[in-house]
């Protein structure tokens, strides 16, 4: 178990050098590798924070060298453009993932996954998150033993027969989310900058968390009630400051759920006026 601190890690930048890193960024596979669209636009989107209220040099130009030619960008340009239908496809690719593989997550992937996550938009930049990563499989059961042992002190008033069903139908519905090799419980810090602020960073950060392991092709799932943030606190001793926005486990999927239907876009869109 560790936790995962803000701290610069390898993301690939705007320099592409050879013609396998363009035909990547170029075409998007869901495999277990990086796909740099997705990356690269959060990279981006942080470097645009940091230049607000600097003007660019109208001279200034950027040259990409790609497979040996170049690429002149316009100084209105300050990146490269991200080819949309690659990034775009990932919002759709995403879904909540309830059983998986025991296939390990190598740390290089949880760390790009939570290097995503720590670009989300934040209150003031004032970053209040925390993301506890256990790999642990002791830690892990103690958790389920917990989840279980909550769940059954609620129902103590049932009758033997129906407390001893009903703890049969919740071990069957966790063993799923119990599957995963490893989770990661996105947290926020009530001694942050802003903190009433913090309930709406949190599941910025844990929505791109999700989206970044969608792009190495592994499986997520917001989970809140099915695993209590009281059992999550007590089983890895998590301090009172940090408040749990979700817990996720992170894998690859034994199986892609179907797709579920959405809403049609125009039922949900209101041009200048409800």
């Amino acid at each position: 178990m560790l936790f995962v601190p803000a701290a610069d890690t390898f993301l690939p930048t705007r320099r592409v050098g050879t013609a396998r890193n363009l035909a990547a960024c170029l075409h998007y596979a869901p495999s277990r590798t990086l796909n740099p669209p997705f990356f690269s636009v959060l990279v981006r989107r942080r470097r645009a924070a940091t230049r607000k209220g600097r003007q660019m040099k109208s001279t200034r130009r950027t040259c990409l060298q790609l497979a040996g030619g170049s690429l002149l960008l316009g100084a209105a340009v300050p990146d490269a453009p991200v080819p949309a239908p690659e990034f775009l496809s990932l919002f759709a690719k995403r879904q909540s993932v309830r059983r998986y593989k025991p296939d390990p997550v190598p740390e290089e992937h949880l760390r790009l996954i939570l290097d995503a996550a720590r670009r989300a938009p934040t209150s003031g930049n004032q970053q209040p998150w925390k993301f506890l990563v256990v790999r642990d499989r002791a830690r892990i059961e103690r958790l389920r033993a917990k989840c279980i042992e909550l769940a059954t002190s609620r129902a103590a008033g049932l009758p033997e027969e129906a407390r001893a069903r009903q703890r049969e139908m919740l071990e069957k519905g966790l063993a799923g989310y119990f599957s995963a090799p490893v989770y990661v419980v996105v947290l926020t810090d009530s001694q942050s900058t802003y903190p009433t602020y913090n309930h709406w960073d949190g599941p910025l950060a844990a929505g791109y968390l999700m989206l970044a392991a969608r792009a190495l092709g592994y499986g997520t799932v917001f989970v809140t009630d099915s695993i209590p943030e009281a059992a999550t606190k007590e089983a890895f001793e998590i301090p009172e400051r940090y408040q749990r926005v979700c817990i996720t486990p992170i894998g690859v999927p034994d199986g892609w759920p179907e797709p579920k239907p959405k809403k049609k876009l125009d039922d949900l869109i209101a041009w200048e006026t409800l």
